[in-house]
């Protein structure tokens, strides 16, 4: 029985160690490969003292090393946190600094960008840099491999992985923390999510088993690492010794030539990216081995589902919904597309998702309520941060509404259940609009938009208004080839949703900001249009 996140690896590599297990741009990998390179990792890790528990962040893009970091923090006994490489300097030193990471994997590159931070952290005692020459020229060229003051020791990737072997550390067991994710939260800076042996193998178990994965498949790793969806590709990937093709999304037709190219048979996106993935043309090498695409971060507005069923129309769509304080929650089986495409469905194999009232109580069917996660798959609470960790891990409702002991995520979502057990999302309870005493969900709103064909991306959001409390502003960008006709966009939603509805504003952007991540910044939306 596996424990330990590492195990994953090394049972691939035992029961088919000539396959492939990962691919990055030319170079492929075999998953006995891996094993020995997560292993030489590890051993190089513990030679640069790292303890058990202790953090080891990777902040690069997605690479072959990438992952042997990822894997060999587990071998060794650390606990991993992955950085999105699309975060700048300062916003990687929060992180750094709040879980107070111990080493830091890196290229050349961004060390560069990262040295005046870094000089500010006391934790972060050592540097490996990934590159090659690249890393090689850095540490000749005014950078020593020995910490000064205020300076981090410096280690080349090739050093650290071709070093004397260690013996590994004793077994730990599945509830030791793994890994601390970071999300942007509804308010202030990031906050980590400590993740155990346990979530992420219980994760990638239930889901590896509802998308049917096999030895056979390609999936593609379009996600970021530092996001839970992009991590289990991975993890998903790794249970049943799968391939990874890893990839750093540039272009939407990136992913249709990569899809072609290595005969991709398992892809999954957050709606943004899945909005310009359907308006690509797809060739019949790109899209034939597609066995099913999966969404998450976010419902898919029905016309993008569409699109995408008629360009794979031998795929399998699976919506998904999840957050990371439970990986993931809910998924809607491909055989109820058709009669439910607005559900985010029922629970995963080894979850228990509840819709309750604010009190806890059970909410009947078509009521709103909270969506609450219990099972193997919590996490073990926000890192360093007890008073948001006892906002959101509270005690699990009973069917009676009596609390449990056991704790439970209480997502912050509403949601409603239908007569036989089907989830619908309703909105975030941060991002609900408030206006003219009624609450709208923008998601409602945003459906109808994309409905209409007469913008590219839309975000609806309720700013301060005297009168309304929040009044609706609609912020699109322009359909492909086309300029955002403004009156006929409003003509539309006028004949889809009722007046209160109505946005009193529409915005045009050429292009929406989005997290990290790949969801829509509407943060920072909501920021700039109140300012």
């Amino acid at each position: 029985m596996r424990t330990q996140l590492h195990e994953l690896v090394a049972d691939a590599a035992a029961r088919r160690g000539d396959a492939p297990a990962l691919t990055y741009k030319d170079d492929t990998v075999s998953y006995a490969q891996l094993w020995r390179g997560v292993v030489a990792v590890a051993a190089g890790l513990r030679r640069l003292g790292l303890e058990r528990g202790a953090r080891v962040a990777v902040w690069t893009e997605k690479r072959i090393e990438a992952v042997e970091a990822v894997f060999g923090t587990s071998a060794a006994g650390g606990v991993f946190v992955p950085v999105n490489p699309l975060l700048r300097p300062r916003q990687v030193g929060h992180i750094l600094a709040d879980c107070a990471v111990r080493v830091l994997v890196t290229t050349p590159e961004r060390y560069a960008l990262l040295r005046e931070e870094l000089e500010q952290l006391k934790s972060v005692e050592q540097v490996v840099l990934i590159g090659g020459a690249a890393a090689g020229a850095l540490l000749n060229h005014g950078v020593s491999s020995g910490a000064g003051a205020g300076r981090p020791a410096v280690t080349a990737w090739a050093e650290l992985r071709h070093g004397d072997s260690l013996p590994p550390p004793g077994t730990g067991i599945d509830v030791d923390m793994a890994a601390i994710l970071y999300t942007s939260g509804s308010t202030g800076k990031p906050k980590g999510v400590v993740l155990s042996h346990r979530n992420l193998l219980a994760g990638a178990a239930s889901v590896s088993d509802y998308l049917t994965n096999s030895a056979d498949d390609v999936i593609l790793a379009a996600l970021p690492l530092s996001f839970d969806a992009g991590f289990s590709q991975l993890t998903t990937a790794f249970t049943v010794g799968a391939h990874v093709v890893l990839m750093n999304y540039l272009l939407p037709k990136d992913v249709v030539r990569l899809c072609a190219r290595h005969r991709v048979t398992g892809l999954t996106c957050v709606p943004p990216l899945w909005l310009q993935l359907a308006g690509q043309n797809w060739p019949a090498e790109a899209s034939t081995h597609l066995r099913y695409f999966a969404n998450t971060g976010g419902r898919m507005p029905k016309a993008t589902l569409d699109k995408l069923r008629a360009l794979f129309p031998t795929a399998l769509p699976y919506l998904m919904y999840g957050l990371t304080e439970a990986f993931r929650s809910t998924y809607l089986d491909p055989s109820e597309v058709d009669r439910r495409p607005d559900s985010i469905g029922r629970a995963i194999p080894n979850a228990e998702v509840l819709v309750v009232r604010p009190d806890g109580t059970p909410c009947e069917p078509g009521e709103e309520g909270e969506l609450v996660h219990r099972g193997a798959l919590v996490a073990l609470g926000y890192w360093n941060d007890p008073a948001r960790t006892a906002e959101r891990f509270r005690p699990a409702p009973g069917r009676d509404g009596e609390l449990l002991p056991e704790p439970a995520v209480w997502s912050g979502d509403t949601v409603v259940r239908d007569e036989q057990g089907f989830l619908y999302f309703v909105g975030r309870i941060d991002d609900m609009i408030k206006t003219s005493g009624y609450r709208v969900s923008p998601t409602e709103i945003e459906e109808v938009v994309y409905g209409s064909g007469l913008a590219g991306d839309a975000v609806a959001l309720g700013l301060p208004d005297p009168s309304l409390g929040q009044r609706v502003v609609l912020v699109v960008s322009p359909p492909d080839g086309a300029d955002v006709d403004q009156a006929a966009l409003l003509a539309a939603v006028k004949r889809e949703l009722p007046p209160y509805m109505l946005p009193r504003e529409i915005v045009v952007r050429p292009a929406l900001p989005r997290s990290p991540n790949g969801k829509f910044d509407r943060n920072l939306l909501r920021q700039e249009l109140t300012s």
